[in-house]
């Protein structure tokens, strides 16, 4: 049988915390308590005693005088502790707090003539004065617990404050956001102490910057070197083209018409980097734009329209996005090759060996590719830079019974009512 899981809260750095404030104020207080509690009563308790040790000397002298003994004395009196009596009797003396008709008393008692002679003080206002005690000692404590509960959770909360604040921007990092910072006020002036937090802030800011840095200066070159290779490859096609005709011209147009193509996917790589890219949303039947694609690619490709849906979206980019997909089905897997239209979701489907498991965990990574295939690893990664510029979500799986599916999820449109009803 499962344990039962602790709610999620229970594992935040305030309520460890508070259980660890509360705790150590309790056993403190505890503590304190006890040693005071022992000290009042033991002082309570001796004072009561010598109280009763006089008077037992008081009537011991009127005993052994014949005189009369008061009231609060006697021999063998009813309620007498049998301990004590038996003390007595050995020939000894001592007190011991009993009851007396109910009420807290305090026993003395000594020989005589072979029997106990005891007196008895009330106890009663001792034994309420450390009952009170008591009481004080735990509504004390109880507020003492509360208000450093109350502290404590301040300052704890003010430091996991900022952890939240530490964490969330860290997110924003790795979500692409590099101009996210902590900006700690205590890391702006270096003269003010740093706690561990401020330090943490520090270095994630610093992180931020020089990734930040680091990847501005490679989006530059990417973009500096695709740039460059345009006017030779301008002029290196003219060329090409008047060559004659045979077989290694034929090999000089390929390799010139790859190398535009790659230094194009670079160019659309560095402006997707660059996250400047605007969109022209417009509203287009699903089924209709993918026909279109499948039929501009002219492969050999299965359209299935399950269930056609009107979508706002840029059309350019999205049959950017299912032209690569498309691209990349015929290239690296094999046929069929099934694209299917089920509302706002397309799924490109081929029945090849299946996508790399690192594309499957990670997604798309430029100049990779698995098995000494052909391709550089830009046609993915511009369908899913795309995709995200769109505002869709793709997603690349094994498909059932074999092969690899790329399912590409777009925002649902509704449109206003006619009416004007709608807000």
């Amino acid at each position: 049988m499962r344990a039962p899981r602790l709610p999620a809260w229970t594992a935040t750095l305030t309520w460890k915390a508070a259980v660890f404030i509360g705790v150590m104020c309790c056993a403190l207080a505890a503590l304190l308590g006890v040693l005071v509690h022992v000290s009042v009563a033991g002082q309570t308790v001796d004072d009561s005693r010598e109280k009763a040790l006089a008077r037992l000397d008081e009537v011991t002298r009127l005993y052994e005088s014949g005189e009369p003994i008061p009231r609060f004395s006697g021999i063998d009196p009813v309620g007498l502790p049998a301990s004590l009596r038996a003390l007595a009797v050995r020939g000894e003396r001592g007190t011991v707090v009993g009851d007396h008709e109910g009420r807290p008393t305090m026993w003395a008692a000594g020989p005589a003539d072979g029997r106990a002679l005891a007196v008895r003080v009330d106890y009663t206002q001792s034994a309420e004065t450390i009952d009170a005690l008591d009481r004080s000692i735990l509504g004390s404590s109880v507020l003492a617990i509360g208000a450093t509960l109350l502290v404590g959770a301040f300052a704890v909360t003010r430091v996991t404050r900022r952890l939240h604040l530490t964490a969330q921007v860290a997110r924003r990092i790795s979500a692409g956001d590099l101009d996210a910072r902590v900006d700690d006020p205590r890391t702006r002036d270096p003269s003010r102490p740093q706690d561990e937090v401020a330090t943490v802030s520090g270095a994630l800011d610093t992180m931020a910057s020089s990734l930040q840095r680091k990847l501005q200066s490679e989006q530059r070159f990417t973009a500096d070197v695709a740039h460059e290779l345009r006017t030779p490859l301008t002029g290196l096609s003219a060329a090409a083209e008047l060559l004659p005709e045979g077989r290694p011209s034929e090999l000089v147009r390929d390799r010139v018409r790859a190398m535009r193509g790659l230094t194009e996917d670079l160019l659309e790589i560095s402006r997707l980097d660059a996250g400047n890219e605007t969109v022209d949303l417009a509203v287009h039947p699903l089924g209709e734009l993918v026909e279109r694609v499948v039929r501009v690619s002219g492969t050999e490709t299965e359209v299935r329209v399950a269930r056609d849906a009107m979508v706002e979206t840029d059309r350019r980019r999205l049959e950017r996005v299912l032209g690569n997909l498309v691209a990349n089905a015929h290239k690296h897997g094999a046929p069929p090759v099934v694209v299917t239209v089920d509302g706002s979701v397309v799924s490109v489907r081929d029945h090849g060996s299946g996508y790399p498991r690192y594309l499957i965990e990670t997604g798309p990574q430029r100049f990779r590719t698995e098995g000494g295939g052909k391709g550089h690893g830009l046609g993915l990664t511009i369908a899913a830079g795309q995709a995200e510029v769109i505002g869709a979500e793709l997603v690349f799986a094994d498909a059932e019974g074999g092969g690899a599916v790329a399912r590409l999820r777009l925002p649902a449109y509704v449109p206003l009512e006619e009416d004007g009803s709608a807000d």
